[in-house]
C-alpha cells in the first residue's frame, strides 16, 4: 500500500513560520492590517508610561483579537482563551500568546469607551474604501436578549422583602449620598402643556436620558443590586412625585402657556405611595421589551445602514416601540459620518411604521433630509382610526407613487440583512454583559466587525477584478 507519511514525533528542522500558517487573503491578515491603521491612543492612555508594574498584554494585540473573535460570533472569554491554543488564526492574532480568560474580561471592562469608539475607526476605513454611500439610509431596531431572565423581575415590596435587614445601612448610604435632594430635580417648568399624562411622560423621558448619559456599571454582588433595583424604583416615584407637582402648580395659574384658559378643572390624581412597576435585578437597565416572538428581557438595538448594508450608527436603548427614536438616530448618523470624514449627507431616511413621530420627521425635513415612513403598519388592512388628512395622506400618496414606493423598498433589502446576519449566521443573539454602557459598547463592536467583514469581502471583491 502507499501513502503518505503521517509521522508525528518528526522534529521541524526550522522554526515555524506564522506567515506560512495561513493564505494570504485571510481575514485574520485582514484584521491585523486594519487595526494597525486605527487610532488605538484611548486603549494606550490607561497604561502607566514609566512602564512600572507588570507587563500587560499589547492592546493592539488583544484589540485585534476581540475584532476577529466577534467576527467569527465568538464572545466568551473562555471560548478565546481555548482558541489562542487550538486555533491557528487566533495563534496568528495573538503571536502565540496566550492571554487568559480572566485577562480578556477585565481588558473588555476597563476600556468600555474606547471598544464602543472602535465603531467609528472601522466605519472611517470603510469610507476610506468608497463602501459608504448614503443618498438613502434605513433605520431600524432590533430587541437582543439582556444577560438576565425575566423570572428576574421583582416590584418593590419583593425587593424590600430581600433586603429588609439591611435597610437601615441602605437608607444611611442614600442619605449621604443625596442628602434632602435626589440630584436629578426637574425644571421648575416643564416645556409641555398638554396634559398631566404628557408631564409625567416628560419627566420620566428626562430620566431616562439622564440614566443614559451616565450610564453606572452593574453591581456583580446580589446585595448590591438589590439595593441598587430599589433605589432606582424610588427615584422613579419621586420623578413623578415631583411632575406631578409641577403640573398642579402649572393648572393653578390658570392659564397655558400661550395664555389660553383652562378648559375644565384637572381630573385629581394622586401618585401611589409605594413605588409601582418591577425591575430586573440581575440588570436593573434591560426591561422586559416586545419582540415578534413575545417579550424578552432586553434591549431594543437601533442602527443606522446605507445602500451597501454599512451600519453608519449603532446605539441601545431600553424601550420597546421604537417610537421616539428617529431624530434620535439620524443625528447619531450625522455625527458618525462626520467623524468618519464623509462629506455626502443623507438625502433620504426610510424606516418602518413604528417610527412615526410627526414632531420628530418635521425636525429631520428642516434639515433638508425627506423622511418615507408609512402612517399604517404593514399588518393593517386599513388606515389607522383618526390617521386622516395632512401629513398621513400625504405620506401614503407619496408612498403609492413608484419613486416612492422603489425608495421604500429598499429599506427591507438595506437593514434586514444586517439583524439577519448578526443573530443568525453569527449567533449573536444576547448580550454578555450587563448594564445599559455595557450593552451599547457589545452592540457597537458587533455591528463594527459587521462593518470589517463587508470591507473584507469588498477588498477579496477589488483583488480578484
Amino acid at each position: 500500500m502507499n501513502f503518505l507519511a503521517c509521522d508525528r514525533e518528526q522534529v521541524l528542522l526550522m522554526p515555524p513560520d506564522l506567515r506560512d500558517w495561513l493564505p494570504e487573503d485571510h481575514l485574520a491578515w485582514f484584521v491585523l492590517a486594519s487595526v494597525e491603521e486605527m487610532d488605538l491612543s484611548a486603549f494606550y492612555a490607561s497604561y502607566r508610561p514609566d512602564g512600572h508594574g507588570r507587563a500587560a498584554h499589547d492592546p493592539a494585540m488583544m484589540v485585534a483579537l476581540l475584532l476577529y473573535a466577534y467576527s467569527m460570533g465568538q464572545r466568551s472569554s473562555r471560548v478565546i482563551e481555548r482558541e489562542c491554543v487550538e486555533d491557528i488564526a487566533f495563534r496568528v492574532i495573538a503571536a502565540n500568546r496566550k492571554p487568559d480568560h480572566a485577562t480578556l474580561a477585565r481588558f473588555v471592562v476597563r476600556h468600555e469607551a474606547a471598544i464602543a469608539g472602535l465603531f467609528g475607526e472601522v466605519l472611517s476605513l470603510c469610507a476610506d474604501a468608497g463602501m459608504v454611500k448614503v443618498g438613502v439610509v434605513a433605520i431600524d431596531g432590533t430587541k437582543v436578549h439582556a444577560n438576565a431572565s425575566q423570572h428576574a423581575n421583582r416590584d418593590y415590596e419583593q425587593i424590600a422583602k430581600e433586603i429588609l435587614a439591611e435597610a437601615a445601612e441602605t437608607d444611611r448610604l442614600e442619605d449621604e449620598l443625596y442628602g434632602d435632594k435626589r440630584g436629578d430635580e426637574l425644571p421648575p417648568q416643564l416645556a409641555t402643556g398638554e396634559g398631566r399624562r404628557a408631564w409625567l411622560r416628560d419627566a420620566r423621558r428626562r430620566l431616562d436620558e439622564k440614566r443614559a448619559a451616565d450610564p453606572q456599571p452593574v453591581p456583580r454582588s446580589r446585595p448590591k443590586r438589590l439595593k441598587e433595583s430599589k433605589r432606582r424604583l424610588e427615584e422613579e416615584l419621586w420623578t413623578e412625585s415631583r411632575a406631578n407637582e409641577a403640573y398642579e402648580a402649572y393648572r393653578a395659574r390658570g392659564r397655558m402657556n400661550d395664555g389660553r384658559r383652562f378648559g375644565r378643572p384637572a381630573d385629581p390624581y394622586q401618585p401611589p405611595e409605594t413605588p409601582a412597576g418591577k425591575v430586573n435585578v440581575t440588570d436593573p437597565d434591560s426591561k422586559n421589551v416586545k419582540s415578534p416572538r413575545g417579550y424578552v428581557q432586553g434591549y431594543n438595538a437601533q442602527a443606522v445602514a446605507d445602500e451597501n448594508q454599512v451600519v453608519i450608527a449603532a446605539e441601545v436603548n431600553a424601550d420597546s416601540p421604537d417610537f421616539g427614536h428617529l431624530e434620535p438616530m439620524v443625528n447619531a448618523a450625522q455625527v458618525e459620518l462626520e467623524d468618519a470624514g464623509v462629506t455626502e449627507k443623507p438625502r433620504v431616511v426610510v424606516a418602518d411604521a413604528g417610527y412615526w413621530h410627526q414632531k420628530q420627521m418635521e425636525n429631520v425635513i428642516d434639515k433638508g433630509i425627506q423622511v418615507l415612513i408609512p402612517p399604517d403598519a404593514g399588518k393593517r388592512k386599513d388606515t389607522r382610526p383618526g390617521w386622516q388628512g395632512g401629513q398621513y395622506s400625504w405620506m401614503r400618496y407619496v408612498l403609492a407613487t413608484d419613486h416612492g414606493h422603489a425608495l421604500y423598498r429598499r429599506r427591507q433589502v438595506m437593514i434586514e440583512p444586517v439583524f439577519a446576519n448578526t443573530k443568525f449566521n453569527r449567533r449573536i443573539d444576547r448580550f454578555r454583559r450587563r448594564g445599559r454602557g455595557a450593552a451599547r459598547s457589545e452592540w457597537r463592536l458587533i455591528t463594527a466587525t459587521h462593518n470589517l467583514l463587508k470591507l473584507h469581502k469588498h477588498q477579496i471583491a477589488l483583488a480578484g477584478a
